[in-house]
């Protein structure tokens, strides 16, 4: 059974936050394994799975994939072959074109293993090529002694993923980041969108910042706005339409219908009122904006520019497949909702996407289909725009996105690959310090064996798409590259185990998109981070994810800035945590207490005291650096502009590559964007920011506190001419 669980990538055992070692209990193996589709109850059908495992890798001459990293300057292949002295052909041929040719005589390789497949026997011997391949995806064929021609994906990889000369060489640079969707600005429908992310990239560069931070964008549930996690989102591949400004679509202005719409009494009172709330109304914004897209894509059918309309297409073709299947997903959710929204209670018929059921429904449906497509062509266009703004203003890294661990499990992206994911588990996290109960983040995990099998084709497809129009991805949870935290479905989070990952494989793949997109990855290591992880990821060139609360120093108290490594990305806070305000008022432990999220009745007391010697850290570690406080400044203080400035100058200062200011602690928000572990509890993904963007140029709180990264870090060109102006 254990050598089944390993041979399935579950670790046995793990160390907690705590450092204590925790051993998966047999019971929860063999919910894992039934979860993973290896059916075992006892040790001969644990034999049985093995024996069969073992016979599929001979099943083929070549495995499904081969990644290797150029600088080896050689490829190493395991061949299935009957036991022969006859000579094997091999060709690799490149990306561009190019071909390489040999042969060997089979017989003369290495010997792995020997078995049997269908009462054949059957040698597994090593196949090494001395070869110089450039990073790219190329093709290893081989063929004689009878055998059929077999082919496979060989991916070649460079060392490191892209680096930009600020970030490797130590100068630093800083940044903004913020939720898109809780900006607000004069013009907005009620929630922030593309042109509001354009306005604030001019103002940051103005400003001196040289990233944006970003939400991940990924597409949600039209018909099901108030589903708002971006962190839970239908499909990763593609953007999320509430975001489109339908007064920036070309269409908009000679559009006759839409002016009669949106300038008639009822519909300004309700744009009115949807701007003004504090919170996000999603439902209410999605019924301003859809009628309005619908009409827009009206028009464009009927009075589109050639220029235009070619435009589109090229952009779907471009989009090819993934791009289709989303489309009727989302038309085929629209056709059974709201009873059946989840595409796992559809009929039958309807639950493969190339099915016969769902290609005709294709074709009795393409105008839906059809306006999918354009509105996430429109969406492309206007994420575009805001990237070119941060091009042309002289910013080092841009827009830098994030990329979600997961998608929903009734969502647009396990219909369209049902067999890369598993739908009995869960990712989550163990128990640890700040969630002593575990975390269950409802999202199906990839199937690392699925994943290999199709030669990582969907790990490309999202790395991809979301290193589009970006000079920095940030890969949330990034420790999912070696394992991930599967809880069977129905279990408690604390009966989960870790499943390991083809780390090699996925990292050399992350530097080769990173480097062809010429975009920097950044990598979201919190929490229970395994021994030796932080340095393959530095080796690889992934800035690692530094939170100043959570940066501990092994004496006690807080690292200093000088602690901090180089290749990192540092801040104050995230999505996830309380705002620093809201840090030092202990906000969050009251939020926590109130909706029941502490295991016992004193833990609530316990994480009240822990948070106070970490504010006394915290005091400390300023001080240390010396960035002194009000005379008599202590743990029981009020929170005030004097500690954000000094944490501010603490942060600007720290050795990490990319320092990022949240914009929750530029407007001196009290209020957290997410409580984890909550749904309708409280407002997650909800609280808009106290400030408009036009209320951010030139707010006295603002400017000082990017005084406080342009006097420490290098300013991006932009602000160059705007000091000398």
């Amino acid at each position: 059974m254990d050598r089944l669980a390993e041979r399935a990538g579950i670790e046995l055992e793990y160390k907690n936050a705590a450092n204590q070692t925790i051993r998966v209990a047999e019971a929860t193996k063999r919910n894992m394994l039934a979860a993973m589709g290896y059916e075992a109850q006892d040790e001969t059908q644990a034999e049985r799975r093995l024996n069969a495992l073992d016979e599929a890798e001979l099943a083929t001459p070549l495995p499904p994939v081969v990644v290797v990293r150029a600088s080896l300057r050689s490829v190493e292949v395991p061949v299935a072959f009957v036991p022969s002295a006859a000579r094997l052909r091999w060709r690799v041929t490149e990306e561009g074109g190019g071909q390489h040719e040999g042969a060997v005589v089979f017989s003369d390789l290495e010997l792995l293993r020997t078995g049997e497949f269908q009462g054949r026997a059957v040698e597994l011997r090593r196949l090494t090529l001395d070869l110089e391949l450039p990073p790219g995806y190329h093709r290893l064929t081989v063929a004689g002694g009878g055998m059929d021609e077999a082919t496979m994906p060989l991916i070649v990889t460079p060392d490191s993923c892209h680096l930009p000369d600020e970030v490797k060489t130590g100068a630093g640079i800083w940044g903004i980041s913020a939720q898109l969707y809780l900006l607000r600005s004069k013009d907005d429908w009620g929630i922030g969108d593309f042109a509001d992310l354009t306005k604030l990239v001019g103002d940051a560069a103005d400003l001196g910042a040289s990233v944006i931070g970003l939400n991940p964008l990924h597409t949600m549930f039209p018909d099901n706005p108030e589903h708002a996690s971006p962190y839970s989102p239908a499909s990763r591949l593609y953007l999320n339409i509430l975001y489109i400004d339908p007064v920036k679509v070309p269409e908009f202005a000679g559009c006759e219908r839409c002016r009669a719409l949106t300038e008639g009494p009822e519909f300004k009172r309700r744009l009115e009122a949807c701007r003004t709330t504090d919170l996000v109304d999603y439902s209410e914004a999605a019924a301003l904006k859809l009628p309005v897209l619908e009409i827009l894509f009206q028009q464009f059918q009927e009075q589109a520019t050639p220029e235009r309309r070619a435009a589109f297409q090229k952009f779907r073709d471009g989009q090819g497949e993934p791009l289709e299947r989303l489309c009727r997903y989302l038309a085929l959710r629209q056709h059974f909702a709201p009873d059946r929204a989840d595409w796992r209670s559809w009929p039958e018929e309807f639950r493969k996407p190339d099915s016969d059921a769902v290609n005709h429904f294709a074709t009795e449906n393409a105008s839906r289909i059809d306006f999918h497509a354009w509105t996430q062509w429109v969406a492309d266009e206007q994420l575009a725009e805001a990237a070119a703004e941060a091009k042309a203003r002289g910013m080092v890294v841009g827009l830098y996105r994030d990329l979600a661990v997961g998608a929903d499990s009734g969502g647009a992206e396990t219909w369209a690959s049902p067999g890369v994911v598993v739908t009995a588990a869960h990712v989550g996290a163990p128990p640890d310090l700040f969630n002593p109960a575990g975390q269950d983040w409802g999202l199906p995990p990839f199937d690392p064996r699925a994943l290999r099998e199709q030669a990582y084709a969907g790990f490309i497809d999202l790395v991809r798409a979301n290193m589009r129009h970006a000079g920095g991805l940030r890969i949330d949870h990034v420790m999912a590259l070696q394992h991930l935290y599967w809880i069977p479905e129905g279990k408690p989070a604390s009966e989960g185990v870790y499943v390991a990952y083809p780390m090699d494989d996925m990292v050399g793949i992350l530097a080769l998109e990173s480097q062809r997109q010429k975009c920097l990855v950044v990598g979201e290591d919190l929490g229970t981070v395994p021994e030796g992880f932080r340095e393959r990821m530095t080796e690889a060139g992934i800035l690692s994810y530094r939170v100043v609360i959570f940066e501990y120093a092994e004496s006690g108290g807080f690292n200093g800035p000088e602690d901090y490594p180089k290749l990192a990305l540092s801040t104050v806070g995230s999505h996830d945590l309380a705002t620093l305000r809201g840090w030092w008022e202990g906000h969050d432990i009251g939020l926590k207490e109130q909706h029941g999220l502490y295991p016992g009745a004193d833990e609530a007391r316990n994480q009240a005291d822990l948070r106070s010697r970490d504010k006394q850290s915290l005091l400390d570690a300023l001080k240390a650096a010396g960035l002194d406080l009000p005379a008599g400044y202590s743990v029981d203080s009020d929170y005030d502009d004097a500690l954000s400035r000094a944490v501010h100058i603490f942060l600007a200062r720290t050795r990490s590559g990319i320092a990022m200011v949240q914009i929750d602690d530029l407007t001196d928000e009290p209020v957290q964007v997410n409580l984890p572990a909550t749904t309708d509890q409280h407002p997650n993904w909800r609280r808009k920011q106290s400030l408009a963007l036009e209320e951010l140029n030139g707010n006295q709180r603002v400017v000082a506190l990017a005084q406080i990264f342009r006097d420490a870090r290098p300013l991006s060109p932009s602000a160059k001419k705007a000091d000398h102006r």
